[in-house]
């Protein structure tokens, strides 16, 4: 789906309320009361047939009875009825519909029918819905109340999306006596329709929302979610509480993989992907939200902490510790005006302890100095409680000096019913305060790691010294192998075969039928060697006892390949033994790592990385990703682990092939993007040394997809059928590929070579560099969303950018804009023309109904190029441009 049709539910000029009654303690009563209180301008059509009037207002019979279109209805009747009444509702042309009625998949299968009839008519009226069994939304700045809560909340720029209506109806009280705004209040229910990636998009593309608040207990249309978080997180904060951590779904795991990269663990990596923060309780979501809601974002993680007692700054500076944090570190400046403006014995360094007697003025003055300090990112004031000073006066001083101040401040007020009318002068002023400093310290941190998360997230990765090549066609036969077995497992020399045709690493493996031929491939590697049980039906091979290592004369092979064989059928009687695999033994290592993948239900597959061989599951040191991975988002994933300061070297220790390793990931995340059969990977262990590593043990599950690569991954991938080779009308040869993030350069290249008057055509205003927020925008982008080709000139290896072509996608799916962009030296040449037009048939395959795009009056190139092309050209009344359109429906 998409935001369409959703100004229609939160910016209503009409709206019916289905259900409405004069019965006190009713619903519809409540919800037509709401409207009423809340201010509405809009139309009210109460609707109900046994009244002729509603708390005042004229009643319909229906929604057919109003006479007249509606741009929502709110539903509140039976939950039997609401199919009937969305029929209604497609007839009278109501553009959405908010549906309160609870009783539907919640209930079990007859409630899952009635959704499914009610899902049917919603799709043939064309309307969006929210809920069904929700509360209600409010637009505050429509002065919109279409719940059936008990109060409105305040105006504000944070907006809250929840599938609990008590989750909302609990933030709402704590909003109101925190002094805390909210723009949007949405309580989303059962998500027949509109769900949180939805509304995501709609909130994060509405200037008048700053930050967007998600409590979520599952997740639909997880590609569509991912979509819109990771467009919108780059704008604006989205903090998530996500309940229901389990591990449930690692229990039926056959790897380490499986066991290791569990339901809630997926669901981090996917909001780290997504550039989400994640809280883990409801507690934390309110203080995020005060801080969001009150303070500009810390600009880093330079924390100073002004208390008037020790052991609260010491409880700051260890809540700091927790989070990997310390401290700032204030200047000889800074020390040199406090040391003028404290007592003798204050305690020189940050905590700065004003000391127990400090009043209002003491207080002042230090916090005038460290907001003014460069040195200092945010400040956490704090105040115990002490005879010597009222926490009300310091509260009333200090709330009028940090009054317009750009730095992010908030305090702890410590105690009890004493330190309430400081904590109320604080909110009043927006400014957060906690009761603890741990409190503070916690929230603090999680609005610095979104600004980490940002800078993550607009970083240009390096590109590899070389591209890729992968086997598909190799490969392919052997998943369909194991895809014809019961289990989908492949053998190891199959799994060894399989990593290989995608160019990883793997030690040398033979299959041995026989005593005497394991003797002879032992001989020809050289001993030492190892031998593993050969047999497509034994899924752990220790637990069969089918592993014989460090094997060093021919009588060792010929006994361990008997022990094999009777360990197998010892374990399992039907199991297939076809021989054994013979390895050479890999006597020392650097280091020992596991790599591997695994099918999520929700999120699709899943990268590991981590500590490897006998320590696995003893340190479960380990991170996952989602893919696909370059360079820079493998490094990350390796970063997330212990094991990671090790392998850049440590003490005597050597730092591993970094680079070798980056490019192995990239290799399991094209493998798993190429084969959506894949269900789990082991790789373990994979040993590193010195240069080099191989993988010396590998295991791969398959069954079969429902869907078709590169569908079942969440992040859309580079999309490699739109590379082609090509010859302009004009003959000039080209490689046209989609833009990588790794083409920032490239493009900044570009940019070089453009003249003054390129950059003012394309650009609509002089510019001297292409800013880098720029840069990233334009080559980090969403392929379900944005279309981007470029026209690539090669040279040995060596890459030029020509042009650039963009079609970028409203969020609604519908509508979107082009641009193009050619390089003096080859404008004219049919390179324009040539890119735009692959653009728009792609966008035609992605389903945009219209193109639209603005060119100056003077810009006569482009302008032909749009007749060429087909747009219609509309001139812009008052102004040197034009607009042009493109319907691409027919």
């Amino acid at each position: 789906m998409t935001i369409h049709n959703l100004d229609s539910i939160f910016e209503p000029k009409s709206v019916a309320v289905v259900g409405a009654s004069d019965r006190e303690g009713s619903i519809g009563h409540a919800i037509l009361r709401n409207l009423l209180k809340g201010g509405f301008q809009g139309k009210l059509c109460p609707v109900n047939p046994r009244y002729e009037a509603v708390q005042g207002i004229q009643a319909y019979a229906s929604v057919t009875a109003i006479g007249e279109p509606v741009d929502m209805a709110v539903i509140a009747t039976p939950i039997a009825t609401v199919d009937s009444i969305l029929r209604e509702c497609g007839e009278a042309g109501v553009k959405g519909a908010v549906i309160i009625s609870a009783g539907g998949k919640e209930t079990g299968s007859q409630g899952r029918d009635l959704e499914g009839r009610i899902a049917e008519e919603a799709r043939k009226a064309g309307l969006r819905v929210i809920g069904p069994n929700c509360l209600g939304v409010v637009n505050t700045q429509g002065k919109l109340n279409a719940t059936f809560a008990g109060q409105m909340p305040l105006p504000g720029k944070l907006a809250l999306v929840s599938q609990s209506g008590a989750i909302c109806t609990a933030i709402l009280d704590w909003s109101i006596n925190e002094h805390i705004g909210f723009s949007h209040f949405v309580s989303i229910g059962s998500m027949l329709d509109v769900d949180f990636g939805d509304l995501v998009d709609y909130l994060g593309n509405d200037p008048r929302v700053s930050s967007i608040l998600l409590y979520v207990e599952s997740l639909v249309n997880f590609r569509q979610f991912m979509s819109a978080a990771r467009a919108v997180s780059r704008l604006k904060p989205i903090v998530v509480l996500k309940s229901g951590r389990s591990g449930a779904g690692a229990r039926a795991a056959s790897s380490h993989t499986g066991a290791m990269a569990g339901e809630d663990a997926v669901y981090d990596a996917a909001f780290e992907r997504a550039g989400i923060i994640r809280v883990d309780s409801i507690l934390q979501l309110f203080d995020c939200a005060e801080l969001m809601a009150k303070q500009p974002r810390p600009r880093g993680p330079r924390l100073a902490v002004i208390t008037n007692a020790g052991g609260p700054g010491v409880m700051a500076a260890d809540a700091l510790a927790n989070y990997g944090l310390e401290p700032a570190v204030l200047n000889a400046e800074t020390l040199r005006k406090l040391d003028e403006a404290l007592p003798p014995f204050w305690s020189r360094s940050n905590p700065v302890d004003l000391l127990g007697d400090a009043d209002a003025e003491r207080y002042r003055r230090a916090v005038e100095i460290c907001v003014e300090a460069r040195e200092v990112d945010a400040l956490l004031i704090v105040m115990a409680p002490q005879a010597l000073a009222s926490p009300t006066g310091v509260a009333r001083e200090l709330a009028g000096t940090l009054k317009g101040r750009r730095i992010s401040v908030f305090t702890s007020w410590m105690g009890g019913a004493g330190a309430d009318e400081g904590r109320r002068l604080f909110n009043e002023a927006s400014i957060p305060t906690y009761d603890t400093p741990e409190q503070a310290v916690r929230a603090f941190q999680y609005m610095y790691r979104y600004g980490r998360n940002l800078e993550a997230l607009q970083e240009i990765p390096p590109k590899l010294p070389e591209a890729l090549r992968f086997d598909r066609d190799g490969a392919r036969p052997l998943v369909e192998r194991g895809l014809e077995r019961d289990n989908g497992l492949l053998t190891e020399k199959e799994s060894k075969d399989l990593l290989s045709a995608y160019g990883i690493r793997v030690n040398v493996t033979e299959v041995a039928s026989s005593e005497e031929e394991a003797v002879e491939l032992a001989r020809s590697m050289g001993f030492p060697v190892a031998l593993k049980v050969h047999s497509p039906d034994v899924v752990h091979k220790s637990d069969a006892h089918g592993v014989e290592l460090n094997l060093r004369r021919p009588e060792g092979v010929v006994e361990a390949f008997r022990r094999i064989e009777a360990g197998v059928r010892a374990y399992d009687p039907r199991a297939r033994f076809e021989g054994v695999s013979v390895q050479p033994m890999v006597e020392s290592c650097d280091y020992e790592l596991i790599l591997g993948a695994k099918r999520d239900k929700d999120f699709g597959p899943v990268i590991l990385f981590g500590l490897g061989g006998v320590m696995t599951e003893v340190f479960r040191d380990r991170a996952i990703a989602l893919p696909p991975l370059n360079r820079l988002l493998a490094r990350r994933l390796m970063e997330s682990t212990r094991i990671h300061r090790l392998l850049t070297g440590y003490r005597n220790r050597p730092a591993a092939n970094m680079l070798l390793l980056e490019e192995t990931l990239i290799r399991l995340s094209q493998l798993v993007t190429d084969f959506p059969e894949i269900v789990e990977l082991d790789m373990n262990p994979v040993v590193l040394v010195g240069e080099d590593l191989w993988a010396v043990d590998a295991r791969v599950v398959v069954k079969p997809s429902d869907v078709p690569s590169p569908m079942h991954l969440v992040v859309s991938p580079y999309p490699n059928e739109y590379e082609e080779r090509v010859v302009t009308d004009e003959g000039v040869e080209i490689f046209v590929r989609p833009i990588k993030p790794e083409d920032a350069p490239l493009l900044t290249e570009l940019f070089g070579v453009l003249s003054p008057r390129s950059i003012y055509y394309r650009f609509m205003s002089p510019m001297k560099e292409l800013p880098r927020p720029m840069v990233v925008r334009f080559t980090q982008i969403d392929y379900d969303r944005d279309i981007c080709l470029v026209a690539i000139e090669e040279d040995d290896g060596a890459e030029k950018m020509l042009a650039v072509a963009r079609v970028m996608g409203d969020p609604d799916g519908v509508e979107a804009e082009f641009a193009v962009l050619v390089g003096d030296p080859w404008q004219g040449k049919g390179i324009g023309a040539e890119l735009l037009q692959r653009c728009l048939n792609v966008a035609r395959k992605q389903g945009f109904r219209k193109i639209v795009g603005t060119v100056l009056a003077e810009n006569t190139h482009m302008l032909a190029l749009g007749r060429k092309l087909g747009f219609t050209l509309t001139r812009t009344p008052g102004a040197g441009e034009y607009e042009l359109k493109m319907d691409l429906k027919g």
